[in-house]
Order: structure tokens, then C-alpha cells, then sequence
């Protein structure tokens, strides 16, 4: 891994379900190339380990902030992970 590859465990807290949030980030992760994924938590938040490029990725953790146009974000933990090799292409997995 490129010494400049970061990875950054996301928790997205508001009005951030049914409002198209996962599919939006992973179109905006996607555009910005970065590794990872997203999923919705039982308690409401949306969930994400995004890596790629130190920009990228706080590119993206600045999107969060904001989400797409239906969102209402309250705050958003990013919490710095290992790099993981295994992780490729952001993809949207299942609720946990």
C-alpha cells in the first residue's frame, strides 16, 4: 500500500435512512476511487470503513457531513483503522 492510503471507520448519525444515503456514498466513494463499505445499523446511523488516498478519503468524510440533498447529518465519527489490503472497490453490504 501507497504510504499516503489511510483508512477511516465512519458512523453517520441524523435522518441518514431512506433518504438514499448509502447509495450516494458509495457513488461518491466510487468517483473518488476509494476502497471499502457502507451499510445501515439497526440504530439508525449508517456505517462505513472507506480507504484510499488520504484526500479521498477526507474528501468523502467531509461529504458526510452534509450527505445527499434529503439527509439531516448530526454528527459523524471517523475513527483511523489499519490499512486493510483485502478491502476493494466501496460496495454496500448488509444491515447490522
Amino acid at each position: 500500500m501507497d504510504p499516503e492510503t489511510v483508512c477511516q471507520h465512519l458512523f453517520i448519525s441524523g435522518h441518514v435512512q431512506g433518504v438514499y444515503f448509502r447509495a450516494s456514498l458509495e457513488s461518491t466513494a466510487r468517483t473518488l476511487q476509494l476502497a471499502g463499505w457502507v451499510r445501515n445499523r439497526r440504530d439508525g446511523r449508517v456505517e462505513a470503513m472507506v480507504q484510499g488516498p488520504a484526500a479521498a478519503v477526507e474528501s468523502l468524510v467531509q461529504w458526510c457531513h452534509q450527505g445527499p440533498p434529503a439527509a439531516r447529518v448530526d454528527a459523524v465519527q471517523a475513527t483511523a483503522q489499519p490499512v486493510d489490503p483485502t478491502l476493494v472497490a466501496l460496495h454496500c453490504v448488509a444491515t447490522a
